[in-house]
């Protein structure tokens, strides 16, 4: 298991799964008051409203930032409806709750956003690990 922190405002958490980041850099740009990497610690969780930080983290391509509200009874992100947004040079997006059947029938349940490699490179099949960036793919 790979490393997890929580970040809070009162009002809501951020969680942070470093495993499953393919550093797409979409939090840094949407709320660079908030998410700043090159900081210790790097999610500055009083930086911004609550709005727009959920709003930021609804965005994470990879499912590596998700959050509760604090005063929810049940610690789960609201489900979304469904889109998918092709990303140039980068992974296929799918927004909303979804149903993986990986090559060997294992199930997954994704309830956010979650990155599809189109670049073939990935190392997690069928998810992007951001390997489109090392293999400078285009498309």
């Amino acid at each position: 298991m790979g490393k997890t922190k929580e970040y809070s405002n009162g009002e809501v958490t951020i969680v942070w799964e470093a495993e499953k980041c393919i550093h797409s850099a979409i939090c840094v740009k949407n709320s660079p008051n908030v998410f700043q990497p090159s900081d210790r610690p790097w999610i500055k969780i009083d930086a911004a409203a609550t709005d727009e930080i959920v709003d930021t983290v609804k965005q994470c391509p990879s499912g590596a930032l998700s959050f509760y509200m604090n005063d929810a009874d049940d610690k789960t992100s609201e489900s979304l409806e469904t889109k998918v947004e092709v990303i140039e040079n980068g992974p296929l997006l799918v927004y909303g709750t979804l149903k993986v059947t990986r090559k060997n029938g294992k199930e997954e349940t994704k309830n956010r956003t979650t990155a599809f490699c189109r670049c073939g490179a990935s190392q997690n099949k069928p998810y992007c690990d951001g390997a489109h960036v090392k293999t400078d793919f285009r498309g």
